[in-house]
């Protein structure tokens, strides 16, 4: 698939990620997660049948979610359910086990290390790497250096979490609190 598609899907999922979590959990609006989270189901399976390592990347995330126990909502389910049949039906590429192993560890890592980590310490350079979850960017770039992905899927990578924290942003400024009637 062409860079520049993959850039677009990756940024949109990020995206349509963070305002699903948003809809429910700030603005108590769960037709409107759910819309969300289609979105985000559509464009991150379609990212994930296009190449192996983006196939990593979406799947790492979405196990080491699951293993956090953070599909915890009705939108989380209908995202996982529609990115699963997707990503099955049009044909998941042939991924390595092991580098899928290091990728949902990464992801399930963040998750976690973002829940607890501020609890447990006063390291600043912990609680910040945690507090934006660097784990899997960190895994990412090294999988690019050793040359199991491309560096542009670090590249992608970083576009899918620009536009999570725009998206967060966006919520963060009153977003769900002007749609409400």
């Amino acid at each position: 698939m062409n860079y520049v598609i993959l850039a677009i899907l990756f940024f949109l999922s990020g995206f349509f990620m963070k305002l699903s979590d948003d809809a429910c959990d700030v603005g108590n609006d769960k037709p409107l997660a759910i819309a969300f989270g289609v979105l985000c189901a559509i464009v991150s399976a379609f990212a994930t049948i296009s190449s192996k390592s983006a196939a990593c990347i979406f799947i790492g995330i979405l196990i080491g979610n699951l293993l956090a126990f953070k599909v915890d909502g009705s939108h989380h389910i209908i995202t996982l359910i529609l990115f699963v049949v997707i990503s099955l039906v049009m044909g998941i590429p042939d991924l390595s086990l092991v580098i899928l192993l290091i990728c949902i560890f990464s992801a399930l890592l963040d998750e976690v290390g973002h829940e607890l980590i501020s609890n447990l310490t006063q390291n600043k350079f912990l609680n910040y790497f945690f507090e934006y979850r660097f784990a899997m960017k960190v895994t990412i770039f090294l999988l690019a250096i050793c040359g199991v992905f491309n560096i542009m899927y670090f590249v992608f990578f970083i576009l899918f979490e620009f536009a999570y924290v725009a998206a967060q942003s966006i919520s963060d400024n009153g977003l769900f609190e002007k749609i409400k009637l």
